[in-house]
């Protein structure tokens, strides 16, 4: 059987545009709070609701995977709509929401956005804020039948966002499933959840105290057992991470300070120490690396991206500024963007942490008041027949003598022609193309070892038996996996913002096996030497000895070689010098 390829491409949803006096900020309004228990005591139904989970197990899409489109909805912030249209609509399908397609065309190509990649979808609406009550993609069965998800909007007095979901599955002609009905009503929003694509969501516990027993929506009381068991039964998810919620970020949702990069990776604001929710931000930061490992049971990474100052201050006095509130779209990621002095190093970052995506900015100074920036307006919506690879990245390695095996779990409807895994050590030249062999859906193929201080660079393609081919990562080869041949073992993970002193910090997790992170500050370019000691005092590995830039730094050590025990980390300057315990427990 054939199956038809559908194209990428932006989805506009049209409706009539309420008036700025009409304005719905991110934010529940006075207004929305009086009518809450009487709007959910008594929940609006649309055509074509169904209130049961999915009939098989689900995966929810993470937002790096290929996406068919992306959903706005177009009312206020216009300039910043505009500004979305035209660097998505050359990756993918735009859907606008909207009242009159005729006047949307008319703002896009007064700012010179060529019409080429939009679907006009005429519906009511009431906000811009779609990450919250837009559809969630999953699939039945890792990449089986595309279904759509919809949960209560916790919004009172906006009934029609609340209806897009609805919409947008009778559009596509794709089966929906919502959480409407007791025991499984679930408030939810789409800013307050992130997935791994395999499983695993985070959240702030908000989510807890949205379906708990004082909960103000009337909705059903669910413990946290009851609220995994919703999310398990129509997300697919296995493992709900939830944080404490911050003191200053008003709306509690976690897009606006951390976004995973890919299935192993962090990016996590940082303020400077002691200010606005930093102290918050690092104790969930700690709580999150202490009791968990990634669906590929490994450290997870963690990227350092700077929290601006709004004229010099941070919440609860500034505007909350975020760079962490981005968006995917294929292979270019959105950025929010306010001031070119900040600006310059939360960009840096990204195109350092994801190389090959095309990394662009849009200036947000007008919509962060509201609580919200680029990830909050755009809501992204899966392919029909995704190619799925999961892939464990290689990480740094002393191994000089044994292949190194690259190993995927590919899956897609209509069955895996091929798969390659490409390498190189020099990518000005041709990658070397290794056919990968196949075992229960299991992918295998080994790249020969290198020589100590070797970079090799490697990605995955896949080809399914209905001619569609992706990579891992999305951006390859431009973007790529890539890992050191080292005797230290030990990569740099961070390197953000001036810190203003040096510091070492606490390795974590401590106790560890066999896995832990190192992490230190450094004020200014330093000579700088961090080294591991066992028991007796001997040095037993040297992590790095170089010249660093000022910014914040981390190191792993793999420590399956070494015996459990205490051990010794020393951090080494010219102008300090620091020493600090950790534990290896196998």
């Amino acid at each position: 059987m054939k199956y038809l390829l559908f194209p990428i491409f932006i989805i506009l949803i049209v409706i009539k545009s309420p008036s700025q006096d009409n304005f719905l900020p991110h934010y529940m309004t006075e207004e929305e709070k009086v009518h809450l228990k009487y709007y959910y005591k008594n929940p609006q139904k649309y055509e074509s609701d169904d209130p049961d989970p999915p009939p098989t197990v689900v995966r929810t899409i993470a937002e790096w995977e290929e996406l068919s489109a992306v959903q706005i909805t177009w009312t206020s912030f216009l300039p910043i709509l505009r500004q979305v249209v035209d660097y998505a609509q050359e990756e993918c399908l735009v859907y606008i929401i909207c009242s009159d397609s005729n006047s949307v065309k008319s703002y896009l190509t007064s700012g010179g956005v060529p019409l080429y990649n939009i679907k006009y979808l005429i519906t009511g609406f009431n906000s811009i804020w779609c990450r919250d009550y837009g559809p969630w993609t999953v699939y039945s069965n890792v990449m089986d039948t595309l279904r759509i998800i919809d949960w209560i909007y916790n919004r009172p007095l906006r009934p029609l966002d609340n209806a897009t979901p609805i919409f947008i599955a009778n559009y596509m002609g794709v089966p929906i499933h919502q959480t409407i009905n007791a025991p499984n009503d679930l408030v939810n929003t789409g800013g307050n959840f992130m997935v791994d694509g395999h499983g695993t969501g985070f959240a702030s516990k908000l989510i807890l105290s949205e379906n708990g027993p004082n909960n103000p929506y009337g909705v059903s009381v669910k413990t946290e057992a009851q609220i995994n068991s919703i999310m398990n039964a129509y997300m697919g998810i296995s493992r709900y991470i939830k944080m404490d919620v911050l003191p200053y970020d008003q709306i509690h949702h976690i897009d606006m300070h951390m976004k995973l990069l890919d299935e192993e990776t962090l990016l996590v604001g940082e303020y400077p120490p002691g200010i606005a929710d930093g102290p918050q931000i690092e104790l969930n930061l700690q709580y999150v690396l202490n009791n968990f490992q990634t669906c590929f049971n490994k450290q997870y990474k963690v990227v350092r991206i700077p929290m601006p100052p709004h004229n010099g201050n941070y919440p609860p006095t500034g505007n909350y500024r975020t760079y962490t509130n981005s968006i995917f779209i294929n292979k270019t990621i959105i950025v929010p963007t306010y001031e070119y002095r900040y600006d310059t190093t939360g960009l840096r970052i990204y195109r350092e942490a994801l190389p090959g995506y095309n990394v662009v900015g849009i200036d947000c100074n007008s919509i962060i008041p509201s609580l919200g920036a680029i990830h909050c307006i755009v809501k992204e919506i899966g392919v029909r027949e995704p190619v799925f690879i999961s892939h464990s990245a290689l990480r740094n390695t002393n191994n000089t003598t044994q292949p190194y095996e690259v190993k995927a779990y590919i899956k897609t409807k209509s069955g895996v022609a091929n798969a390659r895994m490409l390498w190189s050590i020099d990518t000005t030249q041709a990658f070397t193309q290794v056919n990968m062999t196949n075992t229960s859906d299991t992918f295998r193929a080994n790249i020969p070892p290198q020589q100590l201080g070797t970079k090799v660079y490697y990605y995955i393609s896949a080809t399914s038996n209905n001619n569609r081919t992706v990579t891992k990562p999305l951006t390859a080869p431009r973007g790529n996996i890539q890992f050191l041949v080292t005797n230290t073992s030990g990569i740099t993970l961070t390197n953000s913002n001036v810190p203003q002193r040096f510091t070492l910090y606490q390795n974590y997790p401590n106790p560890f096996n066999p896995v832990t992170q190192i992490k230190f500050d450094i004020p200014k370019s330093s000579r700088v030497t961090l080294k591991i000691y066992d028991i007796t005092g001997r040095e037993i590995v040297l992590l790095t000895d170089a010249q660093l830039n000022a910014g914040t730094y981390g190191y792993e050590w793999e420590a399956s070689n070494y015996s459990s025990g205490i051990y010794f980390f020393k951090l080494e300057t010219k102008d300090f010098s620091s020493i600090k315990k950790m534990i290896l427990v196998k």
